[in-house]
């Protein structure tokens, strides 16, 4: 689980209000303590929710103040269609709620989506549009339920009483008394409590079928206008580059040539940075389009028969080290993302 700090931003996506509480809220409290961002995302009425307990309810505002979180928000319920098993419905329906947590997560910057429904539309659509977006997805596993499974285990011993707080904020869900959480209305009318320890399990999900990965449909114009923005500052590093990478400095008798090594190391990290963030070998073409025809134009010799790339080894360099980097950065089969620390 991500828990380094305030450079964090999870999301938590749950059924209902009151979920949050029980099954993270003891995370959600400690990734708060530890000052990362957190948003909380529900699928309204996905279990058969009343519409009692509202995004502006007083016992979701309490709660949500217990376990200080200031974001949250309703998914919109599934259409008629798709509640009613219909297939094209229920795909139409998971492109868009998928669409909508790719958006969040967008705006957000999230680092890691956290998951506490076992609803499948809804687990469907947000582990597709976090493993889209190259963000690594936990769900929420009590013990006796992820049998053969590698759980990670999540301290929250000093946020339980936060968490007991939360939880009794839902008082028409749940009744606390010490340590164990009993339903208001438990199945079969045997009242059966859930003791809170002082540990949260999750397990990490693997990215979603491969049927179900283009269901994120791509920002209109996104990826053009990021190609027309990687050019531009390809074009602008060549234009840089070109000027310093004769400039040299002297120590003694040793002559560095500061200038060309610092060209070819901007170079190779807004290659390598753009493939690595962005993903896009096209993005990634383009800048190197910009780059290295920006280059090879400055190389040439102008009507009044001066020139910024002279002959010799810097000017050699320059003119194949970029594009030896390159190709190696276009050619290199996969660059692996960022990830949370464990």
């Amino acid at each position: 689980m991500v828990m380094s700090g305030s450079g964090e931003s999870v999301v938590f996506v749950h059924d209902r209000p009151g979920d949050e509480a029980l099954l993270t809220g003891g995370t959600i409290a400690r990734l708060r303590a530890d000052g990362a961002d957190v948003v909380v995302l529900f699928g309204a009425r996905t279990h058969g929710d009343t519409g009692d307990d509202t995004a502006d309810s007083v016992d979701v505002r309490a709660a949500m103040s217990g376990l200080g979180v200031s974001d949250w928000r309703m998914l919109p319920a599934p259409v008629a269609g798709a509640a009613a098993g219909v297939a094209a419905d229920a795909a139409t329906d998971r492109h868009a709620l998928a669409a909508q947590v790719a958006d969040v997560l967008l705006e957000v910057g999230a680092t890691a989506l956290v998951l506490g429904t076992d609803d499948s539309r809804l687990q469907t659509a947000a582990t597709v549009a976090a493993h889209a977006a190259g963000i690594p997805v936990f769900q929420s596993k009590r013990v006796s339920g992820a049998i053969g499974q590698r759980l990670i285990a999540i301290d929250v011993s000093d946020q339980v009483e936060r968490k007991l707080a939360a939880v009794a904020a839902y008082s028409g869900r749940w009744s606390v008394a010490d340590h164990t959480v009993v339903p208001a209305m438990p199945p079969g009318g045997i009242p059966t409590g859930t003791v809170v320890g002082g540990t949260e399990t999750f397990v990490r999900l693997p990215p979603p079928p491969a049927q179900h990965a283009a269901e994120v449909p791509p920002v209109p114009g996104g990826r053009a206008l990021a190609g027309l923005l990687a050019f531009m500052v390809g074009a602008a590093f060549g234009v840089l580059g070109t000027i310093a990478h004769q400039a040299t400095i002297v120590l003694g008798p040793v002559t560095i040539p500061i200038g060309l090594v610092l060209a070819l190391a901007g170079v190779t990290a807004l290659l390598a940075g753009l493939r690595l963030v962005v993903g896009d070998r096209l993005v990634v073409l383009l800048a190197a389009i910009g780059l290295l025809g920006t280059i090879f134009l400055l190389s040439l010799r102008s009507e009044g028969g001066s020139v910024l790339v002279p002959e010799g080894l810097p000017g050699t360099l320059w003119t194949v080290g970029p594009t030896l980097v390159a190709t190696i950065v276009l050619a290199w089969p996969r660059i692996p993302g960022r990830r949370g620390t464990t």
